[in-house]
């Protein structure tokens, strides 16, 4: 019963798309626990570049089965979109993904609410990427939600959306001064959703259960990232959804005690996109060299990410939360021409020092990071394939982090293109006895 979960271990855009890629060659069912349309997972094979918003990337690899589980939000459009794009480019999508009939639906109002809101909230913007995530679960937890089970019933589906549309035309109009949405043309896109995906909606909690019986692999995909989490996250600031390992048990039906490893994904050094603290962020010419070489703008909405050292006091805090056994560092490369690194490894608040993540993100953006300092090493590490490729500071350097973190670093990778990865240990090999 091999489960592997992988998760973002900073603030999401840690090149999770490209270490399930990686590891899909190996897995059976590559199943996505939560997110929606928000999250972006980039894949780079040769010239081809490949970008996922609600389908597994695991897609990619022939056979492979897909999931998109319970606690993912669907929206139909975007969905249609991403399967036509993948089918044109030579996929056969439709034969290989199951979507969970309890995943939850992302409407067009989920949209203009979540658009309008934040236009409302003027200085105080969260910084969401407008694409109704977090309205969906809202209603989601409202138990006004519309699922995929209900376009099974089109008269019953008829009945509730038109509820739903009575209450957010009425908000749309009264609260936001926004135009009203047309409920027939709703009902149109949803039963085009449903007759172009009628065969892949069943119930994958049992399609898991049975494949885990039967002693298949399964890979876990996390969207964004730790400290986006709704409960453990720079709340605001954060996503909807549960981003930690854990929300793999919920957003999929897996028990806990099926799972074997929890993989952490984190940048060699730190970056979040919107609103909220980033204690290590660093404004200026260097943040922007930073930027513009790891190519720091985000893969759903190319929004500009903000850049910092790695901040070893969140990777710390990811690792207690999802238990992480082993961790994936990205972007190595990114750092090959810094003369001096910076790790955070407290943080200061007037007189007191936290080690941990502070719950109060007004105090969190107050503090004063505290860093060690590292010698670069100063050559490339594009073309490493083995870790005796890299340098011997640069082992320092993630060595430090390992030990800082409390995980140790299974891979490294040096680049976007899939064969950039300098593999310490194979994940696979060490499920079931981490």
């Amino acid at each position: 019963m091999p489960v592997l979960v992988v998760v973002g271990a900073q603030w999401g855009d840690e090149g999770k798309g490209k270490v399930v890629d990686f590891l899909a060659a190996e897995a059976d069912i590559v199943a996505r626990f939560q997110g929606g349309p928000n999250a972006g997972h980039t894949v780079i094979i040769g010239e081809e570049q490949y970008i996922f918003h609600q389908i597994p990337s695991g897609i990619l690899h022939p056979g492979k089965q897909c999931i998109v589980g319970n606690g993912v939000v669907i929206d139909p459009g975007v969905m249609l979109e991403e399967i036509d794009e993948l089918t044109r480019r030579g996929l056969a999508v439709l034969e290989n993904l199951l979507i969970s009939e309890r995943a939850h639906l992302i409407m067009p109002y989920h949209l203009t609410m979540d658009q309008e809101s934040e236009r409302l909230r003027s200085a105080g913007k969260i910084g969401t990427t407008g694409r109704g995530i977090g309205l969906s679960y809202a209603d989601k937890m409202a138990r006004t939600g519309l699922r995929v089970v209900d376009l099974l019933d089109e008269g019953r589906f008829r009945e509730k959306l038109a509820r739903s549309v009575r209450e957010k035309n009425a908000l749309l109009t009264a609260l936001y001064q926004a135009p009203p949405v047309d409920e027939e043309r709703l009902f149109r896109l949803c039963m085009e959703f449903r007759d172009r995906v009628r065969a892949n909606i069943t119930d994958t909690r049992r399609v898991l259960a049975e494949a885990l019986r039967a002693g298949k692999r399964v890979l876990c995909e996390g969207a964004q990232g730790t400290l986006l989490d709704i409960d453990w996250g720079t709340y605001p600031f954060v996503t909807s959804s549960s981003t930690v390992a854990a929300g793999a048990c919920s957003g999929l039906g897996i028990p806990p005690s099926r799972i074997d490893l929890v993989l952490g994904v984190a940048k060699a050094y730190t970056t979040r996109v919107g609103g909220g603290p980033l204690p290590t962020e660093l404004k200026g010419e260097q943040g922007d060299l930073l930027r513009e070489k790891g190519l720091e703008y985000g893969a759903t909405t190319g929004r500009p990410r903000r850049c910092g050292w790695f901040d070893a006091v969140a990777v710390r805090h990811a690792v207690a939360l999802s238990g992480i056994d082993r961790l994936v560092i990205t972007k190595l490369d990114v750092l090959d021409d810094q003369e001096k690194l910076l790790v955070c490894v407290a943080y200061k608040h007037g007189n007191k020092v936290f080690h941990d993540m502070p719950a109060d993100t007004a105090i969190l953006s107050e503090c004063e990071p505290q860093y060690v300092e590292f010698d670069g090493w100063m050559t490339s590490t594009a073309e490493a394939q083995s870790p005796e490729d890299l340098p011997k500071k640069a082992w320092k350097y993630l060595e430090f982090l390992q030990e800082t973190v409390g995980a140790r670093v299974s891979v490294v990778s040096t680049g976007p293109q899939r064969r950039r990865c300098v593999v310490r240990e194979r994940v696979w090999k060490l499920v079931g006895r981490a």
